[in-house]
C-alpha cells in the first residue's frame, strides 16, 4: 500500500485533557486531571489516551505563528502598529524586533508560557507512560512495543526541539522519583552533543517496532511510522554535523560552573558522513512505501487543457497545499491545519472581502531570492537586467499566465522560475484558481495599486503589497469573493526536503559529485529548470561555481531556502549554517503600498531594520528559573 498515511487527525483534541505547567512543576508525580497513575493505565483504553496526551504538545508544533523558524526566518512578516484600524501583533514575529529576554521570554519551551508548552512537561508525560506501561492487563505484546517505539520518538523529538532551541538542555531518560532528593533534582545542563545522540539512540531502538505504514487509516493517521522516524533522523543528524553545533568557535568558553564544556571546540568531519548515511536511509524508506515528488493531480473541475505553467504551477504549491490522500511527497504531517491562509491572501475583486485580512506580507528580499527562468540566481544570470529590474514594464502576452495583460509592473517580475510564480503574489501577477479555473473565462489577478488590494482600512492591510501566494489553497475562495477555507497542513519533512538534505551532506561530506547534482536536479527538473552544472555553465557570471564544494554548497543553500520558502523550514537552516544573522542584518523592505501611480508605488520603503545578533542563536532562560536552579548556566551572551 502506498504511503500517503502519516498525517494526525484524532489527536488534537485530546490536548484539554492535560495543562501545560511550568517547568518549575516538572517534579509533579500525578498529572493534572488524572486521580491516580493506577488509574491512568487500568486497562489499553485508559493508556491509550494516556498515550495520545504524550502526542499533544507535538501536534501545538503545527502553529506556525508560534514556530521559530517560520516567524523568524525572515520570509514573511506581521505589521506592527498600524496607522489605521486593529494592531495585529504576534510575539513570535516581532522576535526579529528584538524583542527576545530574560525577565519573561518570548515562546517559552523551557516553562511554558500561555502561548507556547512546556517541553519538558511533554518529556515528563512520556516518562510516566513507560514506567506504567506494564501495568494495563489487556495490552498486547505487540502493541506495547508499539506504543514504547512511539514514546521513545517522541522523548527524541522533544529533546532535540530544544536543543535546536536551546543548545545544552537537560536530558530527563527517566521520570523522578518524588523521594529523591532536592539537591539531586536541580539538574544541569549537558553537553549539545550529547542531547543529539540521546535522541539518535532513541530513534534506533525505536524504529524496529515502528509499523511501516498506517494500516488502521480511521483511527491511527498521524502516529509515528518508520519512515517518519528515519526522516527526523536523518534531520537530527545533519543538524548537528552543521556550523552551528560542529566545532563552532563562538561557544568554546560556554561550559556548566563545575567547568564542563558544554559544546566542542573541535570540527568533526565524520559527522556528515553519519547524516549522509541517515539521509539515504530515510530516502530509501520513503520510497519503499511509494513516496514521490507531487506531480499534480487534476480534478474534474480543472479543464484537461490547462496550460502547462499553470498545472506546473499548481505542481509546486500543491505540493504543500494538496489534500493528504493525494499528495505522495509528504512523509510526515502534524494534525493541526495551517492557521493563517486568511493572511496569506490578497483582495482580487471589490467583493473579496469577508476575513480575508491579507496582511501576512513578504519582503522584497525573499522575492530576490529566487532564481530567473535559467534556474541561476538572478544578480549572477547573464542575460537577466538586474541594475535595472525596478523599471516599470507592462505585461504581455508571453507572460499571460504570469501576469495581467496590459498591467504595468516591474521588469523583476518578469522571466523568472516557476518556483517564483508559484510562491509570491505580487501587483500585477495571476493569481489562478478562487472559481475562475478556465484560463479562457479570464483570471483574476492583484491590484495592488489601486485596486482591491491596495484597500486601505485597517483590519486589511499588507505592509510590503507582496503575498505569500503559497500558503493559500488554489480552491479556497470562489469566484464570487466568497471565502470558503480548504484546509491544509504544512508538511513537516516531504521527499524534496529529504532529497535536498542528502544533496547537503554528500557535498559537505565528499564535495560535488554526479550523486549530489542528481538529487538536487530532481527538484529542479520539477520546477522546470536545467541541472545546476549546466544552468551555471550557461548563463551564470560565475560558471565554475557548482564545480567546487564552497561553491556548490551556497547553491544547496539557495536551493533549499527556495523550494522549502514559508513552509517553516528555513528558519532552522539558517540557524544550523550560521547565517541567520547575516540574513537578518538586511532591512526588511516593500513596496510604497499606499501610492497609487506604478512609478511611486515601486519604491522600496523600509519597514523596519532587524534586530537579531549571535546571542538570538540560543534564547535565554528566565531569571526565575536562573534563580530556582543554581545549577543551571545561562544561555551565552544573555
Amino acid at each position: 500500500m502506498r504511503r500517503n498515511n502519516y498525517k494526525i487527525v484524532l489527536f488534537f483534541y485530546l490536548l484539554t485533557a492535560l495543562s501545560f505547567q511550568s517547568c518549575k512543576k516538572y517534579l509533579d508525580v500525578t498529572p493534572q486531571n488524572v486521580g491516580t497513575l493506577d488509574y491512568a493505565f487500568r486497562n489499553r483504553s485508559e493508556a491509550e489516551n494516556y498515550l495520545f496526551s504524550c502526542y499533544g504538545t507535538l501536534q501545538r508544533f503545527g502553529d506556525v505563528t508560534k514556530d521559530p523558524s517560520f516567524t523568524t526566518s525572515g520570509e514573511t512578516m506581521y505589521p506592527l502598529n498600524l496607522d489605521e484600524g486593529p494592531k495585529l501583533f504576534d510575539l513570535g514575529f516581532q522576535l526579529m524586533r528584538g524583542t527576545q529576554n530574560i525577565s519573561k521570554p518570548v515562546l517559552n519551551f523551557w516553562d511554558g508560557d500561555g502561548n507556547v508548552p512546556s517541553i519538558f512537561q511533554a518529556i515528563r508525560r512520556c516518562n510516566i507512560m513507560l514506567d506504567n506501561i506494564n501495568k494495563p492487563i489487556d495490552l498486547s505484546a505487540s502493541e506495547k512495543a508499539r506504543w514504547i517505539a512511539e514514546l521513545k520518538f517522541l522523548k527524541a523529538y522533544y529533546h532535540y526541539y530544544l536543543a535546536r532551541i536551546y543548545g545544552p538542555i537537560p536530558i530527563y531518560k527517566t521520570e523522578q522519583d518524588i523521594n529523591t532528593p532536592i539537591e539531586q533534582l536541580r539538574v544541569k545542563r549537558q553537553p549539545v552533543d550529547s542531547a543529539f545522540s540521546y535522541a539518535v539512540q532513541l530513534i534506533n531502538e525505536a524504529v524496529p517496532d515502528l509499523p511501516v505504514v498506517i494500516g488502521n487509516i480511521s483511527q491511527e493517521l498521524g502516529r509515528i511510522t518508520q519512515p517518519i522516524a528515519l526522516a527526523v533522523k536523518a534531520e537530527i543528524l545533519a543538524t548537528a554535523a552543521s556550523p552551528l553545533f560542529n566545532g563552532n568557535p563562538d561557544y568554546a568558553s560556554y561550559k556548566n560552573k563545575d567547568g564542563q564544556l558544554l559544546f566542542s571546540s573541535k570540527f568533526d568531519a565524520s559527522k556528515w558522513d553519519s547524516a549522509s548515511a541517515a539521509c539515504k536511509a530515510a530516502i530509501d524508506a520513503a520510497q519503499a512505501q511509494g513516496i514521490a515528488l507531487y506531480q499534480f493531480v487534476r480534478p474534474a473541475n480543472i479543464p484537461a487543457n490547462l496550460p502547462a505553467v499553470l498545472t506546473q504551477e499548481l505542481t509546486i504549491q500543491n505540493a504543500v497545499t494538496e489534500r493528504w490522500d493525494l499528495n505522495q511527497e509528504v512523509i510526515w504531517d502534524l494534525n493541526m491545519y495551517f492557521n493563517q491562509q486568511t493572511n496569506a491572501i490578497p483582495r482580487l475583486t471589490p467583493t473579496f472581502v469577508l476575513g480575508v485580512p491579507g496582511t501576512l506580507a513578504v519582503p522584497i528580499s525573499t522575492t530576490e531570492m529566487f532564481y530567473t527562468n535559467n534556474g541561476v540566481p538572478i544578480n549572477e544570470d547573464n542575460t537577466w537586467d538586474y541594475p535595472g529590474r525596478l523599471t516599470l514594464k507592462i505585461g504581455d502576452t508571453t507572460n499571460k499566465y504570469y501576469i495581467q495583460q496590459g498591467y504595468t509592473t516591474i521588469k523583476a517580475n518578469f522571466n523568472r522560475e516557476p518556483r517564483f510564480y508559484a510562491n509570491i503574489g505580487f501587483d500585477g501577477g495571476i493569481w489562478y484558481g478562487n472559481g475562475t479555473y478556465d484560463p479562457k473565462n479570464g483570471l483574476q489577478y492583484i491590484q495592488a495599486q489601486t485596486g482591491p488590494a491596495a484597500t486601505v482600512d485597517g483590519s486589511r492591510l499588507n505592509v510590503t503589497a507582496i503575498w505569500p501566494k503559497k500558503l493559500a489553497h488554489y480552491q479556497t475562495v470562489d469566484n464570487n469573493g466568497t471565502y470558503s477555507e480548504v484546509g491544509f497542513r504544512i508538511p513537516r519533512m516531504r521527499l524534496a526536503d529529504l532529497y535536498l538534505l542528502y544533496a547537503e551532506c554528500l557535498n559537505e561530506s565528499g564535495g560535488p559529485s554526479t550523486t549530489v547534482y542528481n538529487y538536487i536536479d530532481s527538484v529542479r527538473a520539477r520546477a522546470g529548470l536545467q541541472g545546476v552544472v549546466q544552468s551555471w555553465a550557461n548563463y551564470s557570471s560565475n560558471p565554475g561555481k557548482p564545480l567546487t564544494k564552497d561553491g556548490l554548497r551556497k547553491i544547496i543553500h539557495q536551493e533549499r531556502r527556495i523550494e522549502l520558502c514559508f513552509e517553516a523550514r528555513s528558519g532552522w537552516d539558517l540557524r544550523r549554517w550560521k547565517e541567520w544573522t547575516s540574513v537578518m542584518a538586511q532591512p526588511f523592505q516593500g513596496w510604497s503600498f499606499r501610492q497609487n501611480t506604478a512609478a511611486n508605488f515601486y519604491v522600496p520603503v523600509t519597514q523596519f531594520l532587524p534586530s537579531v545578533t549571535l546571542k538570538d542563536y540560543f534564547w535565554p532562560l528566565s531569571d526565575n528559573d536562573m534563580q530556582i536552579n543554581n545549577n543551571l548556566v545561562q544561555s551565552p551572551y544573555w
